[in-house]
């Protein structure tokens, strides 16, 4: 018997080459920062045509920014070449208009700035999303050395520091060291406000409690209350109360006030023996749980179920599982209310930059080690993709400047992290995020159901906002096309956050567009029709929710012998660091 040797062939050009990109994604860029940089850099060398092109306009901007430049230094008017973003505050000092040598320095780094990022955006031969990590990464460090960062290159700074004898510097010294003892640059202070006295002040109380949530029930202000009562899922990456900051924005007073009875989800901070909690943890011990609550104190068979951001996809699916679990008739829901919520993420916004096969073995490696994802981590994050106003304003008013950070309740909300449990977090990132399969019909399966939105016919009220770059809108739209019930969307002005803490006040503060949704439609589509409004979407919330919300009966107990009150509103979970 013969037998044969196989030779194993060497590898090709391509295979090696993505083999030594593989390990340096792993083991040195495990976030992706200087990779996307390196393959533009190759990808613009293999294509001297494109760069050949763009280096003559290049050249001709040059020439224009030295012609002005000359202009300024001469006394001679000019217009500028390039012109700061609408929203770019970091020039909105008259100097750098007003004095030619100051109005130099702008120019030449917004004119490279912009350069930069063309370039990046329009590289050939690359793919968007390396495209997309490239632009963002080098725009991190363009932020980051903006002359207005600087002493010696912010005129506004140096001005001030003479008008104060140099206080302002030794104030901004101790602002420094502040946040260097806090690990972080603060845009609050942990002394600003105390929950359960400053934020969080709704009166309730604490009816149920397991090792993951704090169910409150909130004190109904009607002596009779809507039939339905309504449930909210907050998301568990920060603490509940950005819906009851104070008695003018809380969503929460503003929903008692309207006759409604109020349950909310107030999450446990995660701790390293919490490593092993689950998503389906989360959907039955969390989202059945309180809705159970609710149903138990008031005696109504259905509640309305609200979810914010990560709240609100894992309400979608706990919605998913419970229309395969029960008949049509039987789903404990009646409504549901979804805000900037993502359940396809196929683009999901900035935070994709951060989001790769070799981002998440590193941060589940890191997870690994403690048990969670530390909030800061996460929070840091988020605060990157709006570096310049999250970040360096910071920076530049305190250390600079020498000024404290306001009093904002939002901001210290903001600063108020929690953790992740490892095992849910990457569950969370990989099938979500990375694989989509929330929008996949029947991959997922959770709590012994097999994950279909398709299957949620209850009615949906999905609100989203304009400046979201967290949940982008035309992202969170999605939504519309997958489920089966009626539909109605909402488009705030603002942010993730004031986009829907937006209360009613008189003169309005805000717009809203908003219209019915077809299965069909697309964002563009909806958006050509859609009214728009002034003022707060909550008022069109009020209209859409409570014909559907049954008669008005005696409000129920705070709290029942089966769900007895633990202690008052706001809680004990939501003081924990």
């Amino acid at each position: 018997m013969s037998t044969t040797k196989q030779t194993k062939l060497p590898p090709t050009p391509q295979a090696a080459w993505r083999a030594v990109n593989q390990a340096v994604e792993a083991r040195i860029d495990p976030i992706g920062m200087a990779t996307p940089l390196m393959h533009a850099q190759l990808a613009w060398l293999s294509h001297p045509q494109e760069m050949s092109e763009t280096l003559t306009q290049f050249a001709t901007t040059l020439w224009e920014l030295q012609t002005h430049s000359w202009h300024r230094a001469l006394g001679m008017p000019s217009k500028d070449v390039v012109s700061p973003n609408p929203d770019d505050t970091r020039f909105s000092d008259p100097v750098w208009s007003d004095s030619a040598s100051w109005d130099i320095v702008k120019e030449w780094y917004l004119m490279m700035t912009h350069q930069v990022q063309d370039m990046l955006y329009d590289t050939p031969g690359l793919s968007n999303r390396d495209r997309r990590r490239a632009a963002f990464w080098w725009r991190k460090w363009l932020n980051a050395v903006a002359p207005t960062n600087f002493l010696l290159t912010n005129p506004s700074a140096m001005q001030k520091a003479m008008e104060t004898r140099g206080e302002s510097l030794l104030k901004g010294f101790n602002n420094f060291v502040t946040d260097f003892q806090a690990g972080d640059v603060q845009m609050a202070r942990p002394t600003d406000f105390v929950v359960g006295k400053d934020l969080g002040t709704t009166p309730g109380k604490v009816v149920f409690r397991n090792r993951l949530l704090e169910v409150i029930h909130y004190t109904p202000t009607r002596e009779k209350v809507f039939e339905t009562p309504m449930v909210i899922v907050t998301p568990w990456i920060n603490k509940f109360y950005i819906l009851d900051l104070n008695a003018r924005k809380s969503m929460v007073k503003f929903l008692v006030d309207q006759g409604h009875d109020v349950y909310i989800t107030s999450w446990k901070n995660p701790t390293a023996d919490m490593r092993d909690v689950t998503f389906d943890d989360y959907l039955m011990e969390g989202i059945g749980q309180i809705i159970e609550t609710a149903r138990g104190i008031s005696g109504s068979a259905k509640v309305h179920a609200v979810g914010y951001c990560i709240g609100g996809a894992a309400l979608a699916t706990w919605m998913a599982w419970a229309n395969a679990r029960y008949s049509k008739k039987n789903v404990p829901v009646e409504t549901i209310t979804l805000l900037t919520t993502l359940v396809d993420y196929h683009k999901p916004g900035d935070i994709e930059v951060f989001l790769d096969e070799s981002s998440i073995k590193w941060l589940e490696k890191s997870m690994a080690e403690k048990g969670y994802l530390d909030g800061k981590e996460m929070a840091s994050a988020f605060r990157l993709l709006r570096s310049n106003s999250l970040v360096w304003h910071y920076v530049v008013r305190g250390y600079l400047f020498g000024e404290a950070p306001p009093p904002f309740d939002v901001l210290f909300w903001n600063m108020d992290a929690t953790r992740m449990p490892a095992a849910m977090h990457s569950w969370y990132l990989r099938n979500l995020y990375l694989e989509n399969s929330l929008i996949k019909k029947d991959v997922l399966n959770l709590a012994g159901e097999n994950i279909d939105l398709g299957r949620i016919s209850q009615p949906l009220y999905a609100v989203s906002a304009e400046d979201d770059h967290i949940a982008p809108w035309r992202q969170t739209f999605r939504i519309n096309n997958f489920v089966a019930g009626s539909r109605r969307y909402v488009l705030s002005s603002s942010g993730h956050i004031l986009g829907i803490v937006n209360p009613v006040v008189n003169p309005p503060k805000r717009d809203y567009r908003v219209g019915n949704v077809e299965r069909h439609d697309t964002s563009e589509d909806w958006h050509e029709r859609a009214e728009l409004h002034h003022g707060s979407w909550w008022e069109d919330w009020m209209a859409w929710l409570k014909p559907q919300s049954g008669k008005l009966v005696a409000a129920p107990p705070v709290a029942t012998e089966k769900f007895p009150a633990l202690t008052d509103a706001p809680g004990t979970y939501v003081l924990e660091p």
